[in-house]
This record gives C-alpha cells, sequence and structure tokens, in this order.
C-alpha cells in the first residue's frame, strides 16, 4: 500500500529569496521523517485558489508577506498570540485531506523572545521602526520580556495607530514619531527594525548608544541592511533575521510534528544548531 506524502512549505510574494526549506528540510531530516519543504510564490490575491487545490498530504504551511493577516479568515481558530499579534505565520491542518480545517498560529512572537534571550537582551526602553505585521509580533515579544516604554517610528504615523493601542493594551508607555522627524538619541536599549527598505537611512544613533544596545535588525537578504552596518562599524550587538527565521522555524516543526510521527527526540537547542548549519550562519550571523 502506498502511503501519502507528508508536505510542508513557505507561501509569500516575493518568496524566491526564503531560506525556510533548507532550515526545515534538515529539521525534519534530523527528526527521522522523509517530509518535503517547498516555497510557493502566493499573493492575497491567490492565497484562497492555492488553499482550495492543495490536494492530500499536506500537513502545514508557514506563511510570509503579504499573508500573515490575509490568511486569517480562513483558519477554523486562531491561537491567543496570533490573534493578538494580528498575524498567522503558521497554518496547521487537521489532516491530510484536501478539505482539512486550518489552524493558524503565531510562531513570531516567541522567536524574537528566543532570539532575544539567547544574547542576554533584557529590553526595557524600546524603539520600532516600521508598523507592519513583523512590528506588531515584536510588541507582542518585547511586553512579554518586561518592556516599559515603546517608541514606534512610523513613515505614517496614522498606520501605526492600532499598533500603538495594541502596545498601550500590552501596559507599555507609548509615542508614535514620524519617521522623518525621528532625532535619534540614548534614551533606548532595543532598536527593532522591520523596514526593509532603506527608506529609513537618513536616522542615525550615537556611536555610544550602536556599542551599548541591541539592534533586533529583521531583514537578512540583502546583508547588511544599513542599520545593522551602523552597529556593526561599532562592534555593536546584533540580532539578525535569520536568528528570527531559525528561533520561529522551530515552533513551527513543533506544531508540525505529532506524537504519532514517532520523530526523533530532540531538544530546541539541537534543532536550532541544526537549522544554522544548515543556513552556514552562527547567532548574529
Amino acid at each position: 500500500m502506498s502511503t501519502v506524502e507528508t508536505r510542508l512549505a513557505v507561501l509569500g510574494s516575493p518568496i524566491a529569496h526564503s531560506r525556510s526549506p533548507e532550515l526545515h528540510t534538515a529539521a525534519y531530516r534530523a527528526l527521522g521523517l522523509d517530509w518535503s519543504y517547498g516555497r510557493f510564490d502566493v499573493d492575497e490575491s491567490t492565497l484562497g485558489a492555492f488553499l482550495d487545490a492543495r490536494g492530500g498530504g499536506w500537513r502545514g504551511l508557514s506563511l510570509t508577506m503579504p499573508l500573515k493577516s490575509a490568511v486569517i479568515p480562513r483558519c477554523a481558530t486562531v491561537s491567543e498570540t496570533a490573534e493578538l499579534a494580528g498575524a498567522v505565520n503558521t497554518l496547521v491542518f487537521d489532516d491530510g485531506g484536501p478539505r482539512a480545517a486550518a489552524h493558524g498560529h503565531n510562531t513570531d512572537v516567541d522567536g524574537f523572545r528566543s532570539a532575544l534571550r539567547e544574547v542576554g537582551a533584557v529590553p526595557s526602553r524600546v524603539d520600532l521602526l516600521g508598523a507592519g505585521n513583523t512590528a506588531a509580533s515584536a510588541v507582542v515579544a518585547v511586553a512579554g520580556l518586561g518592556a516599559r516604554r515603546l517608541r514606534v517610528l512610523a513613515r505614517r504615523p496614522e498606520r501605526a495607530r492600532p499598533l500603538a493601542d495594541l502596545a498601550r493594551r500590552l501596559g507599555l508607555d507609548v509615542e508614535v514619531v514620524e519617521l522623518s522627524s525621528f532625532v535619534a538619541d540614548d534614551e533606548v536599549d532595543l532598536v527593532v527594525d522591520t523596514i526593509p527598505d532603506g527608506r529609513h537611512v537618513h536616522v542615525r544613533y550615537p556611536a555610544d548608544v550602536r556599542a551599548r544596545a541591541t539592534l533586533f535588525e529583521a531583514v537578512y537578504d540583502p546583508w547588511p541592511p544599513a542599520m545593522a552596518a551602523l552597529w556593526l562599524d561599532v562592534g555593536g550587538r546584533v540580532v539578525t533575521g535569520l536568528d528570527l527565521l531559525v528561533h520561529q522555524a522551530v515552533g513551527q516543526v513543533r506544531l508540525f510534528v505529532r506524537p504519532e510521527d514517532e520523530a526523533v527526540a530532540l531538544p530546541d537547542a539541537t534543532l536550532v544548531g541544526i537549522m544554522r548549519a544548515a543556513l552556514g550562519v552562527s547567532s548574529g550571523h
């Protein structure tokens, strides 16, 4: 009797740059699971058609831009963390059937926290550049790590209002600043940069801040982005988008793998090492 291949993939647009297939494939191989993990260029307009036509064998999906909010209406359930962040980066299907219910999760939040804990960062005063889905997950993450104050630096401050409302609900003191008028100071110990296109390159933190504060640079391709280059010039501590990618992927693996799969038992730290080796990187690049 033939068995149906267990399938997984990452969806987004653009998607050719994604390194998720490398690290997931390495993880399942180490777990003794002969599963496939691919990538598909899917945007909001084609997401529904992809899900409806996916066929059998699918265990779940990883989701990246621009799908993390668009997929929510397709979820039978949404985890508390995903609902809070307004972003789903993981779908888990009930079974391998083509019409199996999809359950939405967010592993980005725990990925942020794990990556920051790994380098010993203890954020209290946070500057957040950008106001999209990645930024929302970052807000939930830093609130859970004990941050007290948040400055949101946005190109269009009016679009940051939902993010500011979320931060206030989580107990943070919040200020929204227009990015083009922001003048960097030393009142920060964590900078989170989620802006991918370099329009914020005029933001210049003093050298002593870059040497002391942690930069979380969500972008990893191309590397290094402008903000990370400034931090690295003074030997500052940089947590990278690949660190986030690896840690959130460990969370996805834990959601995809079930007891009946009889996978090899490996601790999270071992999976992190296996995934980093597959990418050819160490912590902080």
